[in-house]
């Protein structure tokens, strides 16, 4: 008896071994892969040497830097100071930077700069963050393809569930994607939503108990000042019905400085407090974004990541499978992964759907379940988020389902 029990365990340790290498050849594209992806980890030295030649050209000190002051009223808008700051930036290119400019306002953080490649034109933080002739070529899209317009019951809010809603507080960010969904809002000038419409919003939210979820957003959330942000804060913890206080911001991809112990002070004192920003691409997890998520969690904050699925930047799956791991290393947890919406002048950042379920075959049970969000595509008119997955549950009937495994097999799963 005990030698077939001790030869019943050799069969299954020579089975577990004999898969152990199947699963290292499937991992092994990848890790090769892997390699060629730059991470923001991994140059910190370069981003080191691109800081001190922006200070130098602005005259500025580390202490200037580290002031998100400093950084919003030093932001980069004319395409002449890029030449000197991207020495690879060609003239052309800068002219071509000027005449987009003139249909869709830009700017670009010192910060976020310092991440940007000096020679390649196809960096995805310079095509994130400078705009090309490509938003010019065609009619493509809408300026409000989310139907924001028609799902505004009261002032500055936008619903389309029963049981959250969104306040819009700001137009101003610390840098403004070429992909933005609300680019109709950026206009000319950076504005915050007056106190009296802001007022409004928190009235519409008393007298609908239903409300337990509050989005604010913008623009970008954390731009509004730590003041302000307490008082809104303080007025939604005091509503009985909100349990939950979002804010939406890219301030850790564009600005991390702005996370300071003041604000975290401020953030601290009303739990619970989610913040969802928007990393798109592994050279953006930096030192300086590791500081600023770990300020927050310090703070009591949750964090959670909605990348933007984006043609040329991270529609490739090893990419987003990099970008997703290398954030659950700083600690934010990916969310959502947002096809791209159809927003005017946005075309050549918009991949195939079939891109986006190839990035998400290439996820699930490929890589650990916190690094797979949920994907994505928000349907037009203020239809909602609507997920949309790979082809899983391949018939069910009453006694049984047929699944497909993530390695792409049949089997037959028993539901008496």
């Amino acid at each position: 008896m005990a030698v077939e029990i001790q030869e019943r365990a050799d069969t299954f340790r020579q089975y577990a071994l004999k898969r152990a290498v199947d699963l290292k050849k499937l991992v092994a594209p990848y890790l090769q892969a892997s390699k060629t992806i730059p991470t923001g980890l991994s140059l910190s030295e370069v981003y080191r040497s691109r800081r001190t030649s922006i200070l130098n050209y602005f005259n500025a000190t580390l202490e200037d830097w580290e002031n998100w002051h400093w950084q919003m009223t030093h932001r980069i808008t004319d395409p002449h100071v890029l030449i000197d700051l991207l020495p690879g930036l060609t003239p052309d290119q800068c002219e071509e930077i000027n005449r987009v400019g003139k249909t869709f306002r830009w700017a670009v953080s010192p910060y976020y700069l310092s991440l940007m490649s000096d020679t390649d034109s196809l960096d995805p933080i310079r095509l994130q963050g400078l705009p090309t002739l490509a938003e010019l070529a065609d009619d493509f899209g809408e300026d409000d393809p989310m139907g924001e317009k028609i799902t505004s019951p009261a002032p500055g809010i936008t619903r389309r569930y029963p049981d959250r809603l969104i306040i819009n507080v700001t137009n101003m960010c610390a840098m403004y994607c070429r992909h933005c969904q609300r680019r109709r809002n950026i206009g000319e000038t950076d504005t915050h939503s007056p106190r009296t419409q802001l007022k409004a919003a928190l009235d519409y939210i008393r007298a609908n108990p239903e409300i337990r979820d509050v989005l604010i957003t913008g623009g970008d959330a954390l731009l509004l000042s730590d003041l302000t942000l307490d008082w809104l804060l303080s007025e939604l913890h005091a509503i009985p019905h909100v349990e939950i206080k979002r804010l939406g911001t890219r301030a850790p991809v564009t600005l991390p400085m702005r996370v300071t112990d003041e604000l975290c002070s401020v953030l601290a004192k009303y739990p619970p407090i989610y913040i969802n920003t928007q990393f798109n691409h592994p050279k953006e997890v930096t030192e300086d974004a590791k500081k600023a998520a770990d300020k927050l969690i310090s703070a009591g904050v949750v964090l959670g990541n909605q990348a933007v699925l984006l043609k040329g930047i991270n529609h490739q799956p090893e990419v987003m499978k990099k970008l997703n791991q290398e954030l659950l290393k700083i600690r934010v947890r990916p969310y959502y992964i947002f096809h791209a919406k159809n927003v005017k002048g946005t075309r050549h950042f918009v991949p195939r759907v079939q891109e986006g379920l190839a990035v998400m075959e290439q996820l699930r049970g490929h890589t650990s379940g916190l690094a797979v969000p949920t994907y994505i595509i928000n349907a037009p008119k203020g239809g909602g988020k609507t997920p949309i997955l790979p082809q899983y549950l391949m018939s069910l009937d009453e006694n049984k389902a047929i699944l497909r495994t993530w390695e792409g097999k049949l089997v037959q799963y028993e539901t008496p």
